[in-house]
């Protein structure tokens, strides 16, 4: 199964026709945007503690397809020792994301640019991501985004864990692309101020690559960063190739 979709829904570059209709209440903008895309990637959570209600009401407002991806909380990811996030992974875990029940997706763990690849570290840290929360599975993937980490020990020890490796598109971020999950995550990040976001020649080649990646496995892709006003219709775009 491939989903595509954007980062966020509450983005004011969105409202007055840009992708939401004119007049559209802001309350309804993820009902909206739930029905033109297959998944969101939920941004918040990276800056702070959601509500367990908030997650509850995010399910009850999307159809019974669509998938959320979640971003895990920066006080877990961006700090110097890794290993030293036990505390902070589980207050993520347990702030309420299975609220989410079917519709939770992959769990992005972002580290910070500045983060290097340290083979004990990084093990540690993937040790502590549990292969359920509350009897629901879960998905992990981590976002490097140090060169250092395009190294097969990253991928390999990503791969004992069924844990992605995430894919950084056009952006000044590696591009690693390694099969390391029963999964795969995709961000895209160069779209511009042109019709679709993408060239058409741009959209047929990501179109292709997820054809690629999801080769027996799900594929999760989301497009971020760039324009951002123009994101929704690149994202619209890629599915409409996908069909």
């Amino acid at each position: 199964m491939i989903r595509i979709g954007i980062g966020g829904w509450n983005f004011p570059e969105w409202r007055g026709g840009a992708f939401y209709p004119e007049g559209l209440p802001q309350k309804r903008e993820l009902e909206y945007a739930s029905r033109a895309l297959s998944s969101i990637e939920i941004n918040a959570t990276y800056y702070g503690s959601q509500k367990p209600e908030s997650f509850q009401k995010w399910h009850d407002e999307t159809p019974e397809d669509f998938a959320f991806a979640v971003k895990a909380s920066r006080f877990a990811t961006n700090r110097r020792i890794l290993a030293e996030a036990g505390d902070s992974v589980s207050r993520f875990l347990n702030s309420g994301i299975t609220r989410l029940g079917p519709k939770l997706g992959p769990i992005n763990w972002q580290f910070a640019e500045t983060k290097q690849f340290d083979p004990t570290d990084f093990a540690a840290f993937l040790a502590l991501l549990p292969d359920e929360q509350d009897g629901q599975p879960l998905r992990h993937a981590i976002e490097a985004r140090h060169d250092s980490f395009a190294d097969p020990a990253a991928a390999s020890l990503c791969r004992d864990r069924n844990i992605a490796l995430i894919r950084s598109g056009d952006s000044k971020f590696p591009d690693i692309d390694a099969e390391t999950a029963d999964f795969a995550y995709l961000r895209i990040m160069g779209t511009q101020d042109i019709v679709g976001g993408y060239a058409p020649a741009d959209l047929d080649r990501w179109a292709t690559e997820a054809r690629r990646m999801a080769d027996g496995r799900d594929l999760y892709l989301y497009v971020i960063s760039g324009t951002k006003h123009r994101n929704p219709a690149a994202a619209m775009a890629l599915i409409e190739r996908l069909r």
